[in-house]
């Protein structure tokens, strides 16, 4: 390992990394500020070198996750004509049912082989935003699958909360910057079904190498393999994290608001070798987005002589659209 200063700041680099690092929320959760700080620095430096890190002591809970999975499992397992009623034209796919193949990475034309699900924000009626989120969808067949589905995006939307009030410590700003844009912000929670492999992919993975739009990504169910990110050096390393632990990954949303400075990294989901072509897989991301109209421009915590601003300046509901047209959910 070795130091670097950045902005004044030194941290740590991880030389040859073969594994996302592990931190844990309860440091940041402490009374002990040596322990918050420790976190900190930990998170930080990990976003600065990777932009991944798996994240234990977080808000869900086993039983809910396990509730969770029982769930999406049995709404995949629908028939797909029952499914498809719930794919609801004109969102951008940004609520209910997404078939397979409609999806596919910016600059493929493959779709990638997977069918998902989308929870979306349901905004605090004081928070003057009903009319901007889309309703969610109900899925008549099972009566416990929307209000499950929404405890898990309540929790993780608070395990992010704390994750970026960790960042903008990091940075240098107010701990609480973000708490406004990401409170009832525009997130979603993705149930994603990657199913048996049966016949040769046509140039399809199940998720073709991509950066995520949004803030951070926290993800559920990366312990089953597959999930592989773009280490510096262009070499792709296994991120798997322990059973407990969520991965968690800066988007190009706070790369472009940090002005490169915490990294957005490239990353895809791998068909598994043949012999488990027959296994299918599940993973739960959730994209955490701010509201539509948070300021992405570039920090100026995060500009100096040696780093010059590197984007134009933007909203975040002009830069989802933008991103939504490349990877095919919209059609201009």
């Amino acid at each position: 390992m070795e130091k670097q200063q950045y902005f004044g700041i030194f941290v740590t680099k991880y030389a040859a990394m073969n594994n996302i690092p592990s931190v844990d929320l309860a440091d940041f959760l402490s009374d002990d500020p040596s322990q918050k700080q420790k976190f900190v620095d930990a998170i930080g430096s990990a976003y600065e070198e990777i932009g991944f890190v798996s994240l234990k002591n977080h808000f869900l809970s086993d039983d809910l996750v396990e509730a969770l999975y029982k769930e999406i499992k049995a709404f995949f397992a629908l028939p797909l004509e029952t499914k498809k009623k719930y794919e609801i034209e004109g969102l951008g796919g940004q609520r209910g049912y997404v078939s397979f193949g409609k999806e596919h990475a910016k600059g493929k034309k493959e779709g990638d082989l997977k069918e998902f699900w989308h929870f979306g924000q349901e905004p605090d009626a004081d928070a003057q935003l009903i009319d901007e989120y889309p309703e969610n969808v109900e899925v008549a067949e099972l009566p416990d699958f929307n209000e499950t589905g929404m405890e898990a995006y309540r929790m993780l939307e608070k395990t992010g909360i704390y994750v970026l009030r960790a960042l903008a410590l990091y940075i240098g700003i107010d701990e609480h910057y973000f708490d406004h844009w990401a409170s009832n912000g525009n997130s979603i929670l993705r149930p994603i079904h990657y199913p048996p492999i049966t016949e040769e992919p046509k140039g399809a993975v199940r998720a073709g190498a991509h950066g995520d739009i949004n803030l951070i990504t926290l993800l559920m169910g990366a312990s089953t393999g597959g999930l592989q990110v773009l280490r510096k050096d262009g070499e792709w390393i296994d991120a798997i994290p322990n059973e407990d632990e969520l991965v968690i990954n800066v988007g190009d949303m706070l790369e472009r608001h940090t002005n490169n400075k915490l990294r957005s990294t490239i990353h895809r989901v791998v068909n598994p070798p043949k012999e488990q072509w027959g296994t299918p897989r599940y993973s739960i991301p959730f994209f955490m987005h701010p509201r539509s109209d948070m300021k992405l421009n570039c920090l100026p915590e995060c500009v100096d002589e040696e780093h010059p601003k590197a984007f134009p300046d933007i909203t975040a509901g002009e830069f989802l659209h933008q991103r939504l047209v490349e990877i095919g959910l919209i059609k201009e």
